[in-house]
């Protein structure tokens, strides 16, 4: 009889039957189902067990991907795909930001008559763009040079210079968020306040919580590095999370000319 965990003579990973597939997909239906009771007043419990069941299934499956991984189960094969499929969900986000862009457009190229003829419109006093905006946008743009710091320093086999850059980077990342938190808590408009205000949180609101879910991910190539893993030759987990760090800065940077420069508008600018 032949073994069953044999070598096989081809370069893919036949993954083993796993139960997360499916219980992710449960997950995300009671999150989906409890999020549209509790607009309805109930069902609040099941929003919250569902997202217990998201996060946990994300915590195993990818724990069972990073062991694959050190098993030697990514060959050069699997982890072209790998990158593959991380280039399309890249691409899958950038299409996300491309909504709220073609709508912040929509209204500011062609306002209508019930926001009125000029942009933003008259009663929104708008944020500086060179106070926090532009402090943040340094932020980013550092954040960016301290991840290539610690990718370099992976590739020449310094993992001191990794765990350093690391650090640094996820400490600018949380530096971002607070700083954002700041300007939100301290902003001269609600989200309610017309199509200028939706636009304008939910692009820049969006934005922050791929800074937060890109800290998250650094945070968790951090705890890999302390325990040993990745090689200059591979480390697909720490490349995937650079690639995700630098798509979140040059959307920023998109944010920041086209929504706090080019929309300060005759309002007057808000510090």
């Amino acid at each position: 009889m032949a073994d069953a965990h044999a070598k096989p003579n081809h370069d893919y990973h036949l993954v083993d039957p796993s139960l997360w597939p499916f219980v992710g997909a449960m997950s995300a239906f009671a999150l989906f189902g409890g999020g549209v009771m509790m607009m309805h007043d109930m069902g609040w419990w099941l929003a919250a067990l569902g997202m217990i069941g998201v996060l946990y299934t994300m915590f195993v499956w990818w724990k069972d991907v990073i062991k694959e991984a050190n098993q030697g189960d990514h060959t050069p094969v699997v982890a072209l795909h790998l990158r593959y499929g991380m280039i399309l969900f890249i691409a899958s986000e950038v299409m996300f930001f491309v909504a709220w862009f073609w709508a912040y457009f929509n209204a500011a190229i062609y306002p209508t008559d019930f926001i009125g003829s000029s942009w933003p419109p008259e009663g929104i006093q708008t944020f500086d763009p060179w106070h926090l905006p532009f402090i943040n946008t340094l932020i980013l743009l550092l954040s960016g040079t301290t991840v290539t710091w610690a990718h370099h320093s992976l590739l020449e086999g310094d993992r001191k210079g990794l765990k350093q850059g690391l650090w640094c980077t996820i400490v600018l990342g949380a530096l971002f968020t607070c700083v954002q938190a700041y300007e939100y808590s301290h902003a001269a408009f609600g989200f309610t306040d017309g199509i200028y205000a939706s636009t304008f949180f939910m692009a820049t609101g969006f934005h922050g919580f791929h800074v937060l879910v890109g800290t998250i991910f650094l945070a968790v190539c951090l705890i890999r590095a302390y325990q040993g893993d990745f090689k200059p030759e591979q480390h697909f987990g720490f490349e995937a999370a650079a690639w995700y760090w630098h798509f979140v800065d040059v959307v920023w940077l998109f944010l920041f000319m086209v929504i706090y420069v080019g929309g300060q508008g005759a309002g007057g600018a808000h510090h």
